[in-house]
């Protein structure tokens, strides 16, 4: 009997309804829900977009003070998590704070109670969710200071995300502008289709695991350099080409050695990625020598992609510009995917709780390939 066999990566291949939002790539487009998820950004602040991923629709002002309040009292962890913390952190070369979230968020699970998802009403798991996502900030900058041999900073009620998860990070308050242009960031990266941080959370949920469980696995994927891990080795290879001094030159050498240039291109878009644009004008206002050299070098290299693929045009994608944008904000380069692991968190959640609303396992087939049985 013949099969069906599914494109290498599962690429195109449609495996759940979703209301959560849509990535076109083809337009160059991504939405949460029914709004342009740049608008968002442009306009709207993290808290407004958090409470649109987890009710379905923007709040009005009594909706987002109460929402404010509340996700900010969400946000300490358990006293009980305090050595496994200093634990976790002492752990690997310091670009394992990834890892370490996940060894203190899986704990955080029983410790808080958490009920599987199979066992769980809507109420239940959207409360789960928020405290996961409120947690994440936390655990984040407590594993970075006490690595870096100083003691964590308690979170602020009184600070929105944004500007808490600076001042939880760097022991000061961070000026506006650069509050918000991390605050621009995270809300341009809470979702972004079925990526595969975001399918291995909702696989997970679907087999009634807990909301803390499924983070995790998702934490996983995204620590893999082809997913989440590329902003700081974006901004390295800004380095590494300051130091060749030729971008056209160096861009070449790294096609002609069949190395992947971090930063440029997706498995999505094929046009220019919106956030890159979005996080290019951020970092122009920002300004700095760093910026300039940036988009010098992205012109170059396009052109050069340009030239290697003419049928295939790679252009910037939001790791590129995202390290430049943290790196003005004085975010220290090995936190830069532990930052866009704060807001996609919002994301995965969203997913797990619309995944939890099935009661049916995902179990797809695979093709075997090997010797005979005998």
């Amino acid at each position: 009997m013949n099969q069906l066999i599914a494109p290498e990566g599962l690429a195109n291949v449609v495996v759940a309804d979703t209301e959560i939002g849509d990535v076109r790539g083809d337009e160059g487009f991504y939405h949460y829900r029914e709004h342009s998820a740049i608008d968002l950004a442009r306009t709207r602040s993290f808290e407004e977009v958090w409470y649109l991923f987890v009710h379905g629709a923007l709040p009005d002002a009594h909706q987002l003070t109460q929402f404010r309040n509340t996700t900010a009292q969400l946000r300490p962890l358990p006293d009980e998590l305090a050595g496994l913390l200093r634990a976790s952190a002492l752990l690997g070369d310091g670009r394992d704070t990834l890892a370490g979230l996940r060894t203190v968020l899986s704990a955080a699970g029983p410790a808080l109670g958490v009920a599987p998802l199979w066992e769980s009403d809507a109420d239940s798991i959207r409360h789960d969710s928020m405290r996961a996502a409120a947690m994440t900030p936390t655990i984040l900058a407590a594993l970075h200071r006490i690595r870096s041999g100083e003691d964590p900073v308690e979170p602020d009620p009184e600070l929105p995300v944004a500007a808490n998860w600076l001042y939880q990070l760097t022991g000061r308050r961070a000026p506006d502008e650069h509050v918000r242009a991390v605050e621009q960031y995270l809300i341009a990266t809470i979702d972004h289709g079925f990526n595969a941080s975001t399918f291995t959370a909702r696989v997970i949920a679907s087999t009634g695991a807990d909301v803390h469980a499924a983070v995790c696995g998702a934490l996983g994927a995204f620590s893999g350099p082809l997913h989440g891990g590329a902003p700081d080795r974006a901004l390295d290879s800004l380095d590494e080409i300051a130091r060749h001094g030729d971008a056209t030159a160096w861009a070449r050498e790294q096609i002609a050695d069949r190395r992947r240039i971090m930063g440029f291109g997706h498995a999505v878009y094929r046009t220019v990625d919106p956030r890159s644009e979005l996080l290019r004008e951020i970092a122009l206002g920002l300004g700095g020598p760093t910026v300039e050299r940036a988009v010098e070098v992205e012109r170059q290299v396009v052109d050069v992609l340009r030239e290697a693929h003419p049928d295939q045009p790679r252009y910037a994608n939001v790791e590129f510009y995202a390290g430049v944008v943290m790196d003005a904000c004085g975010v220290p380069r090995s936190m830069f995917t532990p930052t866009f692991a704060v807001s996609r968190v919002v994301g995965w959640c969203a997913n797990i709780a619309e995944q939890a609303r099935s009661r049916k396992i995902i179990r797809p087939r695979a093709r075997y390939v090997g010797p005979a049985p005998r």
